[in-house]
C-alpha cells in the first residue's frame, strides 16, 4: 500500500471511530452508563472480528502514538481535578496501596492463576503482576462522570497514576528470574521504584510551576490565550522529560495535572474567561482520546485467543476481583489512622479497579519479548479488560448510591 493510500485510510479510519464515539456517547448518557464501557463493547462490534469497520493493528505506530498521548493526557485531567487538600488526608493509603497493594494482589492472582490453569508458578507470578495495576485512562473518566465523595474519588484515581511503574517493575522482575536474565532482587526493585517516582514527581512539579507560571501569572503570563496548546506541549513534554531519565512518563504527567489544577495554592489565577476556555478544551480533548483509546481496544480484543483459557481465565479474575483487590484494599487502608476510612469506603475501592490500557500493553509486550506462559497472560488479560471494565464499571455508580458515597 502506497504512503497516501495508507495516509487515506488512517484518515478514514480516523473519522469513522469519532463519529462512531459521538453516537456512543450520546446513547451512554441516555442509559447512564459511564462511557468507556460502551465505547469496550462497541469497539468490539466494528473490529475486525465482527463488522471489520476498523482495523487498526495493536503494534501500529498509530496505536501506540494514541495511547501514548491518550492515556497521558487522560492522566492530566484526572491529576488536574484532584485538589491538595484531599490529597494531604489520604497520601499514605495512596502510597501503600500503590506499591505493597500491587505486589499482594499480584502474588494473590498468581497463586489462583497456579493452581486454577495450572501454569508454572514463575509464569503464574507474571500473570498476576500483569494485571495487578489498576488503569487510570478507565477510572479518571468514570469518576469524571459519576460523583463520588471527594477523598475516595481522588485516592482511587491516585492510585491508579502511580500504580503503573510498581506494576511494570513486578513484571519485569519476574520476568528476569523466569528467563535467567538474573534474579529478583527486592533491594534494586525499590531503588528502581523510588528513582522513578521522585524523577517523575520532580518533573512534573517542574513543568506544572513553569507551565501555570506561563499561563496564570500576574507579570509573566504572556502565554495566557495559548494555554491550551501550553498543556499539549507540557503533557508530551513532562512524559519525555521523565521517561528520559528511566522515570514515570505516567507520574510525571499525573503530577503536572495536580500542579496545574491547583495553580491558585502556588499563587496563580487566570481571568475567568481564559480558565473556562482551558477548562472546555481539556474536557473536549480528554473526551476525544478517551473514544479513540477505548473503541480501540475494544476492536483490538482477541477472541481466538482469549478463547483458549476462557473459563479458566474467567475463574481466575474473579478471584482477581473478589478476593485479591478486596484484600489488599483493607490490607493497606484499614491501618491508615490519618484517613480513616469506614468500611463502606473501602468496600467501594475495593470494588473500584478496572483492568485496561497499560495491562493489556504490558501483556503485548511480554508476547512480543515470547515471554514463558505469553500467551496465556495476554488470554487472561483480555478476560480481565472485558469483565472489570463491563462489569464494574457500569455498576459504579449504583454501588456508590447503595453505599451512601454518591455527591449531589
Amino acid at each position: 500500500m502506497s504512503a497516501i493510500e495508507l495516509a487515506k485510510e488512517t484518515l478514514l479510519s480516523s473519522g469513522l471511530i469519532l463519529a462512531i464515539g459521538i453516537l456512543t456517547a450520546f446513547v451512554a448518557q441516555k442509559i447512564r452508563v459511564p462511557d468507556v464501557a460502551v465505547f469496550l463493547v462497541v469497539g468490539m462490534a466494528v473490529g475486525p472480528a465482527a463488522l471489520g469497520l476498523v482495523d487498526i493493528k495493536a503494534d501500529s505506530a498509530l496505536n501506540q502514538i494514541i495511547l501514548l498521548f491518550g492515556a497521558s493526557y487522560i492522566l492530566f485531567d484526572g491529576g488536574a481535578s484532584l485538589r491538595l487538600e484531599v490529597l494531604k488526608q489520604t497520601w499514605i493509603t495512596i502510597v501503600v496501596i500503590a506499591t505493597v497493594g500491587v505486589a499482594i494482589t499480584a502474588a494473590l492472582t498468581g497463586l489462583a492463576a497456579h493452581f486454577i490453569l495450572g501454569v508454572p508458578v514463575m509464569v503464574a507470578l507474571l500473570l498476576g503482576a500483569t494485571i495487578a495495576s489498576t488503569d487510570p485512562a478507565t477510572l479518571v473518566p468514570i469518576f469524571r462522570q459519576v460523583r463520588i465523595r471527594d477523598r475516595v474519588a481522588q485516592t482511587v484515581m491516585s492510585e491508579s497514576a502511580f500504580n503503573d511503574a510498581m506494576g511494570a517493575i513486578i513484571t519485569f522482575g519476574i520476568l528476569a528470574a523466569a528467563t535467567g536474565g538474573g534474579s529478583f532482587s527486592l533491594t534494586s526493585s525499590l531503588v528502581d521504584l523510588l528513582w522513578q517516582s521522585v524523577v517523575g514527581i520532580l518533573g512534573g512539579l517542574a513543568l506544572g510551576y513553569l507551565a501555570a507560571l506561563l499561563i496564570a501569572h500576574e507579570r509573566w503570563a504572556f502565554l495566557a490565550e495559548y494555554a491550551p496548546v501550553i498543556t499539549l506541549v507540557a503533557v508530551i513534554g513532562a512524559y519525555f522529560a521523565a521517561d528520559g531519565f528511566h522515570a514515570s512518563g505516567f507520574m510525571a504527567v499525573f503530577v503536572f495535572g495536580i500542579v496545574l489544577g491547583n495553580k491558585d495554592a502556588f499563587g496563580f489565577a487566570m481571568e475567568a474567561g481564559e480558565a473556562q476556555k482551558l477548562d472546555e478544551y481539556v474536557a473536549t480533548t480528554a473526551f476525544i482520546m478517551r473514544v479513540f483509546i477505548f473503541i480501540l481496544l475494544g476492536a483490538q480484543v482477541d477472541f481466538a485467543l482469549m478463547g483458549q483459557h476462557v473459563w479458566g481465565g474467567a475463574a481466575v479474575v474473579a478471584v482477581f476481583m473478589l478476593v485479591a483487590r478486596p484484600l489488599t484494599v483493607f490490607l493497606c487502608a484499614a491501618p491508615d489512622r490519618r484517613a480513616k476510612w469506614s468500611f463502606n469506603e473501602m468496600l467501594f475501592m475495593s470494588w473500584t479497579r478496572e483492568t485496561g490500557v497499560i495491562p493489556a500493553a504490558l501483556a503485548g509486550l511480554l508476547i512480543g519479548m515470547k515471554a514463558p506462559g505469553a500467551h496465556i497472560i495476554a488470554s487472561v488479560t483480555f478476560i480481565a479488560v472485558l469483565m472489570t471494565i463491563l462489569i464494574q464499571a457500569p455498576t459504579t455508580k449504583w454501588l456508590a448510591g447503595r453505599l451512601g458515597l454518591l455527591e449531589k
